[in-house]
């Protein structure tokens, strides 16, 4: 499996995800600006109770708060889908 994608799977277990799918979307961005080897794009769906009564950008800054520690370090773009339970 990929490291990047265990480690965000164990900073994420905060969040307390019903759901939580990862996929490593590198291959497409590959000489892209920023990422020239392509790496550290990444697809996203998180399911999780916590959020709860937040908008989209306040799940979003939960998810990327959580993911603070992989900044710099194979992590370079993530698109993120967040939902509550009662939205899957």
């Amino acid at each position: 499996m990929n490291p990047t994608i265990d480690t965000m799977r164990r900073l994420l277990a905060c969040l307390e995800p019903s759901l939580l799918e990862i996929a490593d979307d590198s291959a497409r961005h590959a000489g892209h600006a920023g990422a020239a080897a392509g790496g550290g794009h990444f697809i996203m769906t998180i399911v999780s109770p916590r959020f709860s009564g937040k908008r989209s950008l306040e799940r979003h800054r939960m998810v990327y708060d959580a993911l603070s520690s992989l900044r710099g370090q194979g992590f370079h773009a993530l698109s993120i889908t967040a939902r509550t339970p009662d939205e899957t």
